[in-house]
């Protein structure tokens, strides 16, 4: 159903574009032929995307950036221009989690979530919606979300605090930004295995039960996440503006999933996500 150039002549970015769901989207991307920038903290990833969408044929640029510095992202964003000449879409799916009991919360362990992902959305949009704007012809903004945004979770609350926020900045920017022609959308996926998102989030056990509790008896696979993303930016989806698209197989009308740790004792529920963290080197 998807045209080989149906991305043709657009230049994407994409944050936390090295690994898990932002490489899925960038790969595909891609093979839709779009330009790609892969925009993320660590070098070595984001250098294996842009050789992996080469070796396909695709024009593909990495940048290292930490999108919580907003002088950073700025440079970025012109590293960008001087390298496509323009940025069409921008995907925000830089994004940081982990479960912990909110009481023992640091302000820095909040800081740390918030920063990345409702500071660090705010700072790539505000940098490329700047240029969409300038550019006078419009684009294109995609927000990845969780289901969370909306119900709450137990035991991530960083994370509902600063999706919540990115669904409401995606909402607002809609109305705003309509009359510059600039869509702001956003994905809230369910659960995908991710490397990055599974080693910190699925408890022992977990990975059974949200088969089990899931409507379609499954998890997600990437390139379903990947195809929906392509759709909403492309111009076949130009009149769906300020929408959030759930895709986790009908998960969050069960009830979130992070709620049922609650039933577990805190000391029980400490001891299991302290079995998630790799043990510390010895000096």
């Amino acid at each position: 159903m998807f045209a080989h150039d149906l991305l043709a002549g657009k230049v994407i970015v994409v944050t936390g574009g090295g690994t898990g769901l932002g490489r899925s989207m960038a790969l595909r991307f891609a093979e839709l032929g779009a330009r790609v920038a892969v925009l993320g903290r660590r070098p070595e990833p984001l250098a294996e995307v842009v050789q992996a969408i080469a070796a396909g044929g695709g024009d593909a640029l990495a940048i290292n950036a930490d999108v919580r510095d907003a002088a950073r992202v700025n440079a970025a964003v012109e590293e960008v221009l001087a390298h496509f000449g323009a940025i069409h879409v921008l995907v925000n799916n830089a994004a940081g989690n982990f479960l912990a009991l909110t009481e023992t919360l640091s302000p820095n362990a909040f800081n740390a979530v918030v920063g990345i992902v409702l500071n660090g959305t705010f700072h790539c949009t505000s940098a490329v919606g700047k240029h969409m704007i300038a550019r006078g012809t419009g684009g294109c903004i995609l927000n990845i979300v969780a289901t969370y945004a909306w119900t709450g979770a137990a035991y991530v609350v960083p994370s509902v605090c600063a999706k919540a926020g990115v669904l409401a900045m995606t909402r607002a920017l809609a109305v705003e930004w309509g009359r510059y022609r600039i869509r702001l959308n956003a994905i809230a996926p369910g659960p995908f295995p991710t490397e990055g998102a599974w080693s910190r989030l699925m408890l022992p056990g977990m990975d059974e039960e949200g088969r089990r509790r899931n409507p379609t008896g499954r998890f997600g696979d990437p390139t379903e996440l990947a195809n929906l993303a392509a759709y909403l930016v492309s111009d076949a989806a130009g009149y769906i503006n300020g929408e959030c698209v759930t895709i986790d197989g009908g998960e969050w009308l069960m009830g979130q999933s992070f709620n049922a740790l609650t039933l577990l004792p805190p000391e029980q529920f400490q001891a299991m996500v302290a079995a998630l963290r790799p043990p510390k080197p010895s000096a």
